[in-house]
């Protein structure tokens, strides 16, 4: 899996930098930013993943979020992928916001046409992990997640779907109860077909409910104001709830602060480096 360079600024001593490689899990041309903090130059270091929300690609994280100041601090690995396959040239891939191109919502899909392409749950656990790995200078044993929106989605069930293999877990607005939302509805009945058992496997509140494997410290940042939490996109009460039930200890904090579309990125820049904080204590103990 060879890479191929895209870009690379200096950023607090540190290099932010974006490549390119050819996807075997998704069968594409895949990009992804990376910032490796000055301690890498010098020594192995954890790495922090990154998931992003609909319509973003890799850009939006590295360029709007602010994190890289904290990274170099705490001596972070951060990597940030897109959020779905692009130019596969499948029918109906482009023709909504919320589902497609941009949206593949950390699945595996079962269902034609997108069962080939849009494997995003398989390429951030798996492919991305060990291309990282193999390119950079890396812990492999150190490592944590987390997201924002459909990317919280992705980061919360990553962890919980693979006990110890993330050292912590954090998220900004996370989807948290797919099955019961019509954004996780049209994304998981799409990719995966109309069995709704199917869609569990996919669900972090749903996947709360059986976890029994490591400790898990979660932070979640919720905007009171996000018009998607009011419209019962997000359904963090139902996760939280779960997770009380279970004894999986949770901090919640709902914000003064909304969180949608572009301004959405003000609300993770405010509070980006609690989340990294969060991580490094995990990742550096």
């Amino acid at each position: 899996m060879a890479l191929k360079q895209v870009s690379s600024n200096k950023c607090f001593e540190g290099f932010q930098k974006v490549f390119e490689h050819d996807s075997a899990e998704l069968k594409c041309k895949m990009k992804f930013g990376i910032y490796l903090p000055p301690k890498a130059e010098t020594g192995k270091c954890p790495v922090l993943y990154w998931l992003s929300g609909l319509t973003c690609t890799e850009q939006n994280f590295i360029t709007k979020a602010g994190f890289q100041q904290a990274a170099a601090e705490h001596g972070l690995i951060v990597v940030a992928p897109d959020t779905s396959p692009r130019g596969c040239n499948i029918e109906g891939e482009d023709e909504s916001w919320d589902f497609g191109t941009g949206a593949g919502f950390y699945v595996d899909a079962t269902e034609d046409p997108w069962k080939t392409n849009y494997r995003m749950y398989s390429y951030i656990k798996d492919e991305l992990p060990k291309l990282i790995n193999a390119s950079f200078p890396t812990d492999p044993e150190r490592m944590s997640i987390f997201g924002h929106s459909m990317g919280g989605h992705g980061a919360l069930i990553l962890a919980l779907k693979n006990p110890g293999k993330y050292k912590s877990v954090s998220a900004f607005a996370p989807i948290c109860n797919p099955i019961q939302c019509q954004w996780g509805k049209k994304a998981l009945g799409g990719y995966l077909g109309p069995d709704t058992s199917k869609w569990e496997a996919y669900d972090a509140t749903q996947l709360v409910k059986s976890y029994s494997g490591s400790c898990l410290d979660i932070l979640i940042d919720q905007g009171k104001e996000d018009q998607f939490l009011s419209a019962g996109q997000l359904l963090p009460d139902n996760f939280i709830a779960a997770c009380t039930e279970q004894k999986i200890p949770v901090v919640f904090r709902l914000q003064q602060a909304s969180c949608f579309c572009s301004p959405c990125y003000f609300f993770i820049a405010s509070f980006i480096n609690d989340h990294i904080k969060h991580h490094a204590k995990y990742l550096n103990a």
